[in-house]
């Protein structure tokens, strides 16, 4: 039975490490093999063995030393031979440049031998070119194989020397091994057959191993069977984790979806509610309104009335008294008979009732199941596929898996009901089987939810939020983050670690990272591939970095540079002394670069010139503001984080503030780097609460974007890569990348 293994050839295992030692890293001197099959210096192991013990360095089996010690491990004669081949190549006077005659001295010629030439494949001995023709001519040694020595010693011969070896006696110098002692297990020399094993039957080498060979064979090819049933099982598990990995993505989006279908509805819901409100308001403002005037006109009658009686009581005779008493008696009669109350008023005072599942700390709009995976011969995309459509068609079903007391919908003041919009709980049984973390992700689900709803924007950061501004209210949702992958940025020539203090986007799918450790400007693809840098001046530190057409601007030190891709200087220009750090973004156009400058903002063209400059807020403001951030939106606006006022300001072309925050949003941090997408949010970082805030194209804060629950640990820089790419570096050097989904995708 042969081997389906592939046979290692004679040079690999002479130019590998198969004859290092995995201890000391040098070759093997008496190598010994453990039970486990792995070769190792006697010394090494000698150094290994603690209590009768030792452990394999590479497999970490443990294996019981011998009595004798670990010299009486088996010796290797199959590495002893590879090395005695591997000596034999390299041996010699290397400095004098050739070997000496091994036959030469013994002929009686000079004692250190002739320079050899040759080499006796079946003697192993380095011959000058007389013995060697001489060697050829004995009746004894003419059948042996004589090759030059430089094709030896360059492994042409490795073969056929191999083949000629034999192996030596350890307890008898200079005699090979020839035999095999069946009981014993032990290869003998012609001396070792004669002396102890004289009664035992010992086998020639070769045929011992003809008749052991294909036993070994079969064995090995049990082995190799196991090996590709353990390759097989590792696949599947790959191929299996693979699967989850897409499920789990294919999860998160309908779980994402549901929620937004959810909140929609509830957002629905509140305004059918709000407007039943209004419109029970005003029919009850309308019908008070008519009462109020009745009873006014009444009052008013009654009150004339009892006034003129009241004068003339006090005021008239006798006379006109008794004259008047008729009339003024049957007026008041009148007056007293008549219903002054018109009823009891038919206001309904209005009573907000909730879901009791609302209620229940147990009710889980959103749960997951578990099931195990099914095996499938055509494991592919298409099946993945129908698996998710016939599941969201399974999730689209009323009622498909939840309990029918748990559908039960919301009774409203019209006599309606409330669509079954994802209101189903999750069974009792089926939430006691699910795993402690499926809990923590549920309960992250509800307040992600919570934070979507009107005035209930919630934290899971050090300090909660203020209540969201008007434009939350009007647009019923924010933008959320969806992760997409993260990775260093330190490369194997970096001498320190990264410290990044810019970022911009560079070309298609493309950042370019300012790393002012390394004084570096890397550039990187979104997936987290290395494109490598961009040449920068000798001694330059790279600040703040963008991306103009065809040209890279950034600021170093008190100096603003423009760069070609390929580290061309093109011109740069000095900037004032009074700021430690410059920041610098490129204009929408990009043939223009903006650069902060010690409260004031100034703008170059392509060509060095001074554009323009303005200060945000105009003169008035001057030596009021400190700009250590900047960038640009797509409408041509620029956003700043102002670290004298402590606040985010967004100003236009000509330096007119459109907006400007530092409320408690900032939790009483100094504004961090700002971003901005392709529809005017602005996304602030907050460093010391390892927060990034979403704040309105006009600077009115949302509420949080990613918190320390979307990894945030120390953010340093962020940028805006397509108007939909959120770039995140933190201090370690770390970049995380977010796509931000807006709420009508």
């Amino acid at each position: 039975m042969v081997s389906q293994g592939s046979s290692p050839s004679l040079l690999e295992a002479l130019s590998s490490d198969f004859l290092a030692c995995k201890i000391c890293l040098e070759q093997l001197r008496v190598p010994k093999t453990l039970p486990c099959l792995h070769t190792y210096c006697q010394d090494c192991l000698a150094q290994l063995a603690d209590g009768g013990h030792l452990r394999c360095p590479e497999c970490r089996e443990k294996v019981p030393v011998p009595p004798a010690g670990v010299a009486a491990f088996k010796t290797n004669f199959f590495v002893n031979g590879l090395l005695d081949l591997v000596k034999a190549r390299a041996g010699g006077d290397l400095r004098a440049g050739k070997p000496a005659c091994a036959l030469c001295p013994l002929m009686g010629g000079a004692s250190a031998g002739g320079p050899a030439t040759a080499r006796c494949l079946d003697c192993a001995d380095d011959l000058c070119q007389a013995c060697a023709d001489g060697h050829r001519c004995t009746r004894q040694t003419h059948t042996h194989r004589v090759v030059d020595l430089v094709g030896y010693r360059a492994g042409l011969y490795d073969e056929e020397a191999r083949e000629r070896q034999a192996a030596q006696c350890p307890q008898h110098p200079g005699e090979a091994l020839r035999f095999l002692c069946q009981p014993c297990s032990q290869l003998l020399c012609r001396e070792c057959r004669l002396d102890p094993h004289l009664d035992h039957p010992c086998l020639p080498l070769a045929e011992a191993v003809r008749a052991r060979r294909p036993g070994l064979e079969e064995l090995l090819a049990g082995v190799d069977k196991n090996m590709a049933e353990l390759e097989a099982a590792r696949m599947a598990e790959k191929e299996a984790l693979a699967c989850l990995r897409e499920q789990v993505a294919r999860v998160g989006s309908q779980v994402e979806e549901a929620a937004e279908r959810v909140l929609r509805a509830l957002l629905a819901q509140k305004k059918e509610v709000q407007g039943q409100l209004r419109a029970h308001m005003e029919a009850a403002e309308e019908a008070a309104r008519e009462r109020l005037g009745e009873l006014e006109s009444r009052e008013q009658v009654a009150r004339a009335a009892a006034a003129f009686a009241r004068r003339v009581l006090s005021l008239g005779r006798e006379a006109e008294i008794l004259s008047l008493e008729g009339a003024i008696a049957q007026r008041l009669q009148q007056l007293q008979g008549f219903p002054w109350m018109p009823g009891p008023s038919p206001c309904l005072l209005p009573q907000l009732e909730l879901h009791p599942g609302l209620q229940d700390k147990n009710c889980h709009l959103l749960w997951l199941s578990f099931e195990k995976q099914q095996p499938q011969k055509d494991s592919g995309k298409d099946g993945a596929g129908s698996q998710e459509g016939e599941e969201t068609q399974n999730r689209r079903e009323d009622g498909a898996r939840a309990p029918k007391e748990d559908r039960t919908p919301v009774p409203q003041k019209d006599g309606s009901q409330t669509p079954n919009v994802e209101r189903a709980q999750t069974p009792k049984e089926g939430r006691s089987q699910m795993p402690q973390e499926d809990g923590g992700a549920q309960t992250g689900g509800r307040s992600n939810k919570k934070r979507k709803f009107k005035g209930r924007l919630k934290s899971i950061s050090r300090e909660p939020s203020p209540a969201p501004g008007p434009n939350l209210e009007d647009s019923g949702l924010l933008p959320k983050p969806i992760f997409s992958c993260s990775f260093p940025t330190r490369m194997p020539g970096d001498k320190r670690s990264p410290r990044i203090t810019g970022l911009c986007p560079f070309g298609p799918r493309e950042i370019l990272v300012a790393d002012e450790q390394n004084r570096a400007l890397k550039r990187f693809s979104l997936n987290g591939d290395y494109k490598g840098a961009v040449p920068v001046p000798e001694g330059c530190s790279p600040c703040s970095v963008a991306a103009l057409q065809g040209a890279v601007a950034f600021s170093a030190g008190a100096r603003l540079y423009l760069i070609s891709p390929d580290g061309e200087v093109q011109w740069r220009r000095a900037l004032s002394l009074s700021q430690a750090s410059h920041a610098v973004a490129a204009m929408p156009s990009g043939d223009r670069v903006a650069v902060s400058v010690s409260g004031h903002v100034e703008v170059y063209n392509m060509e060095g010139s001074l554009a323009t400059r303005f200060i945000p807020g105009g003169k008035a403001n001057r030596g009021l503001r400190a700009l250590v951030f900047l960038t640009t939106s797509p409408q041509g606006n620029f956003v700043g984080s102002d670290w004298q006022q402590n606040s985010v300001v967004v100003c236009d072309g000509l330096g007119q503030v459109i907006g400007e925050y530092g409320g408690p949003g900032l939790h009483g941090c100094q504004p961090g780097s700002v971003s901005v997408d392709k529809k005017g949010y602005i996304f602030l970082t907050l460093r010391e609460v390892n927060k990034v805030v979403i704040l309105d194209p006009k600077g009115s804060l949302l509420g949080d974007f990613l918190t320390a629950y979307h990894g945030l640990e120390k953010p340093r820089v962020t940028t805006m890569v397509d108007g939909r790419y959120l770039v995140v570096s933190l201090s370690n050097g770390t970049i995380h990348i977010f796509r931000v989904r807006s709420p009508d995708s």
